[in-house]
């Protein structure tokens, strides 16, 4: 599969009760769909130039740097990951959605089970910065073959909680624990950071 083809397949969660959460609660959802990958820099990168949108503040003017065009985009808001959303005719997905993709209905507490090394881009792996979408797979892809679902970068929800928004998936400078699949963070949604990313979904439907 190309990098490009990682990019825009999307995949169908079936309708199904789940184990959620650290008590492993039993849920229902809707069938829905979710992208493999969380946003790059590079289809970003589109975005800003349709859209006239402001980019991130780490780049060189509208163009992110050459080397990470394939990593995940940072330094992008709720705000600004929403509208991405919306201009893609798509959303974010909720916490329970994002969730479920991320480990199944058998409630494991990481995408591919119990811990082990080398499965996803958190402190542990010494890195300190993030990795191309898709370096971890398949040994650290999520039951429905999701890339990047801990590690890497924590990726904003549609959840809301309070005045704050919920992010889940742990990150590159941050320990294993954090990279849980029950793990949540809050943050403003005006909020943007290094270590902040997202991916996008819908309802129902097939790819475009």
């Amino acid at each position: 599969m190309t990098f490009h083809d990682m990019q825009e397949e999307i995949i169908c969660i079936p309708a199904s009760t789940f184990l959620y959460g650290a008590e492993k609660e039993e849920r229902e959802l809707p069938e829905f769909w979710i992208h493999r990958a969380p946003v790059t820099n590079a289809e970003y990168a589109r975005f800003v130039a349709a859209a006239g949108y402001e980019p991130p503040e780490h780049w060189a003017g509208k163009i992110p740097p050459r080397q990470m065009s394939d990593h995940p985009v940072t330094y992008v808001s709720w705000y600004d990951a929403m509208i991405y959303a919306e201009w893609r005719g798509e959303r974010l997905l909720g916490e329970e959605e994002w969730e479920k993709a991320a480990r199944g209905i058998d409630g494991r507490e990481y995408p591919w089970g119990d811990w082990r090394e080398g499965c996803c881009n958190s402190k542990e792996a010494g890195i300190g910065t993030t990795t191309p979408v898709g370096r971890y797979s398949p040994e650290g892809d999520s039951p429905c073959g999701c890339v990047d679902m801990a590690g890497n970068v924590f990726e904003w929800t549609a959840s809301i909680d309070g005045n704050y928004r919920v992010l889940r998936g742990g990150a590159f400078n941050h320990g294993r624990d954090l990279a849980r699949c029950a793990f949540r963070i809050r943050h403003k949604p005006s909020y943007r950071h290094r270590n902040l990313g997202f991916r996008v979904g819908r309802s129902v439907g097939r790819a475009k």
